[in-house]
């Protein structure tokens, strides 16, 4: 294990004695050598396991540099990499020949980081054994005691062909004053403290979840935001070196200054659409059902860490990290949701028996009535429905894959949204629009394959279910690129809307973000409510 030379786990110690033992952690592991380097984000992974091993509440990402710089003197920061793709190293550092820290990495993965500068597909690390994703479960730390090392390192072997590892995290913008005067006690240092830090915590979020491990997300907000159940001495030692960069006072502060706030939520929303984009980067490629499940108990488990986390933190800062949290945990579910239905969809278009009975079936159906029926509701042009009727019947015909039917819903979209394609203002809604029209058409066929019994309504159904939520992936994602932000972006702005009415303090809704599941059921209501009554 990577702290066999430290006492044993539950150990009485006190704060002095903890600083000690990590400083005998480092020089265990870690030596200094010129010409190599060591990503900066790597060292705090491994501190963060150790910590996890040992029951030990970790320090953040800053208060583990200011420890690091102090064991080794004149140690030097380089941000290596090639444009996009760069990182910050520790550079005149290397994990020791005979650390147990080699045990996360095969012999060339370990000799590329030695040796070369870090690339972002080392940040995976394969080992031999291959387990289940034990860690990808709802809860906190203390849940996983019962993983190891290996078993962390097993997962992401296992699974990273599946995760787009390579991916990095946007740089962010600098926070916008817009001539606003700093708030009493804040000085422009502390500003540039806040960015930094926040920039370091969003890397090291970003680099376990590559390495899959979820429950660390929790741990790191709590280092953050300096969570502590006590104010005894211990825990304000823990934080000691976060104090010095910038005071949890002037924190608190910051975190009810609108620019920081709007700062905080654009970093959240490219963080939180990168971190989706690597879990899940194509939504109709098979993921194994092992992590597809991690994601969704990560997902669902997310607004409870964060506000846990967070709980003396000024509501302002809560509610904007509440809604894009809200945000990123929906994402997850819809498209793992998505990617479930396209493995079972696939069954069905492979089959050539089920082809040739929906496409009996669907040439019964009375179209004319369809069209008179949704024509007073959508007011669509009967040209464009007998096209779309006819190139859905010429694909089935077909028998194309699930990526040919889904080129065709691409193209769809595409043709629909042409004339708003110059006017990103009309776009949006041109779009919901569609989606609406989208939606009622297909529940008035299935209407009467239903009224027909249809032998292959089940299939239909299926496919149904499987078209309209590809359907709205497509649309959230065009919306998004015409309005020029995320789609997490996109999906947060009914949430922040819903928040922005409840800003009054007479507003019985005020106390949503102390109940994550009650905020994201009032948001829910108002979005389908908002949505039917364009």
């Amino acid at each position: 294990m990577i702290s066999d030379s430290l006492p044993p786990k539950g150990s009485n110690t006190e704060p002095c004695d903890i600083l000690l033992l990590q400083v005998q952690w480092l020089c265990d592991n870690y030596e200094g050598a010129e010409g190599v380097s060591l990503p900066r984000c790597t060292l705090y992974y491994h501190y963060l396991l150790h910590c996890q091993e040992q029951k030990l509440e970790p320090v953040n990402a800053a208060s583990f540099g200011k420890l690091i710089r102090s064991v080794f003197m004149g140690l030097r920061t380089r941000r290596l990499g090639t444009r996009g793709n760069s990182k910050y190293h520790y550079y005149g550092l290397r994990i020791k020949s005979g650390s147990p820290l080699l045990r996360l990495m095969d012999e060339q993965q370990h000799m590329a980081m030695r040796q070369q500068p870090f690339s972002q597909k080392n940040r995976v690390k394969p080992v031999q054994k291959s387990q289940g994703i034990a860690n990808g479960t709802a809860g906190g730390i203390g849940q996983q005691q019962g993983s190891t090392l290996c078993d962390i390192s097993a997962q992401v072997h296992q699974y990273q062909q599946f995760l787009e590892a390579s991916k990095t995290l946007p740089d962010f913008v600098e926070i916008d004053l817009q001539d606003r005067t700093l708030p009493d006690g804040i000085l422009l240092e502390h500003l540039k403290a806040f960015q930094t830090l926040y920039r370091e915590h969003c890397e090291a979020i970003l680099d376990v979840m590559v390495n899959l491990q979820f429950t660390l997300v929790e741990t790191l907000w709590k280092s953050f935001w300096r969570f502590s159940q006590s104010n005894d001495a211990e825990s304000l030692n823990l934080h000691n070196e976060s104090e010095k960069r910038l005071p949890k006072s002037c924190l608190v502060v910051l975190c009810k200054f609108e620019p920081v706030l709007r700062w905080t939520r654009e970093c959240d929303n490219l963080l939180y659409q990168t971190l989706v984009e690597i879990l899940i980067s194509d939504v109709l490629r098979p993921i194994p059902s092992a992590l597809t499940q991690a994601i969704r108990n990560f997902a669902k488990s997310l607004e409870n860490w964060l506000t846990g986390a967070m709980m003396n933190i000024p509501e302002e800062m809560v509610r904007i990290k509440v809604v894009c949290i809200g945000s990123f945990s929906q994402t997850l579910r819809r498209y793992t949701s998505l990617n479930h239905l396209a493995q079972a969809a696939r069954a069905v278009l492979q089959n050539s028996a089920q082809i040739n009975q929906m496409l009996s079936d669907l040439n019964r159906v009375d179209f004319n009535n369809v069209q008179e029926q949704a024509s007073w509701v959508c007011q669509c042009e009967d040209r464009v429905i007998q096209r779309l009727e006819q190139d859905f019947k010429a694909t089935l015909q077909q028998q194309n894959s699930l990526e040919q039917w889904a080129t065709w819903l691409d193209g769809v979209v595409s043709q629909v949204l042409k004339p708003y394609e110059h006017n990103p203002m009309a776009l949006p809604k041109a779009a919901k629009v569609f989606l609406l029209n989208w939606s009622f058409y297909s529940s008035m066929v299935i209407r009467d394959l239903t009224l027909r019994s249809a032998a292959s309504f089940g299939s239909f159904h299926l496919i149904r279910l499987l078209y309209d939520e590809y359907m709205y992936y497509l649309i959230e994602h065009r919306v998004a690129q015409a309005k020029g932000e995320t789609p997490i972006a996109v999906m947060a702005e009914v949430s922040l809307a819903v928040l922005l009415l409840c800003n009054h303090s007479s507003c019985p809704l005020l106390a949503i973000t102390k109940n994550a599941g009650l905020m994201h059921f009032c948001i829910d209501f108002t979005f389908q409510t908002l949505v039917h009554l364009l």
